[in-house]
């Protein structure tokens, strides 16, 4: 089940915080560590500090986009130090680790980490479906990265060994991936950008609120066929309907 859940870096800058988080986590006995764009990579800093967790730094996949990275996960959860102008569904660490465990029964699960210096991008967080907050001392809330990553991978080992076995997921229960949600997210937009519901040159905030609305609302695999129908049978429409115009 851990197998299934990775640690995901972004944009990360000194790569012994890569040695310090590859520590952390085969300490809690997960092993999938994602770099997504470092700006070094691991370099004999980075082993040093992995301190007898090198396998996991030598097995890292490295990215370009967070959006490859979490493509093939059905849950993504992004860590979130500070509050946001569009709020989002929230976890707490043991929440977090509760949902991953259950979720990585059936599909991959991704726990995201940002840059030391300024975290998540907005549009990093809206491919998320929850975000985490350490609720740490809020006169002194400063955890380094490997310190975040330690008490989010302690609160899934928590988890997995309080698990009692789970039945198989039914098709009915499966959530659709990353990578589709994002198709979706992209057959929505040019769905409505041909309705008029918004212009392609403007869409303001329409898009990043309907995200959200789907986040939640978190649609599973057979609820999203049904999505991607609709808009299919609208611009269907859209083209008979401009084919009788012009006869």
């Amino acid at each position: 089940m851990l197998d299934q859940i990775k640690v995901v870096l972004v944009g990360t800058t000194h790569t012994g915080n890569m040695g310090s988080v590859a520590r952390a986590m085969k300490t809690m006995g997960l092993s999938q560590l994602c770099l997504v764009a470092p700006k070094t990579a691991p370099d004999g800093q980075a082993y040093a500090l992995a301190a007898g967790a090198s396998e996991i730094l030598a097995n890292a996949q490295t990215f370009e986009s967070l959006a490859e990275a979490v493509a093939d996960c059905s849950l993504v959860v992004g860590s979130s130090a500070r509050s946001r102008t569009l709020s989002w569904p929230m976890l707490s660490p043991r929440d977090c680790g509760l949902k991953a465990v259950a979720e990585a029964t059936a599909a991959p699960v991704a726990l995201v980490f940002g840059r030391e210096s300024s975290g998540l991008s907005n549009e990093e967080l809206q491919l998320c479906q929850y975000h985490v907050c350490i609720d740490a001392n809020p006169e002194y809330s400063s955890l380094n990265l490997a310190m975040a990553v330690q008490i989010i991978c302690y609160e899934v080992r928590m988890a997995h060994l309080a698990a009692k076995p789970l039945p198989e997921v039914a098709d009915d229960e499966k959530y659709p991936s990353s990578a589709q949600m994002e198709n979706f997210y992209q057959h929505l937009e040019t769905a409505l950008q041909h309705t008029g519901f918004i212009i392609k040159q403007h869409p303001g905030v329409v898009m990043t609120k309907l995200k959200r609305l789907f986040t939640r609302a978190r649609p599973e695999e057979a609820e999203y066929n049904i999505l991607r129908g609709i808009l299919t049978s609208m611009q269907r429409l859209e083209k008979i309907d401009q084919t009788s115009h012009k006869e």
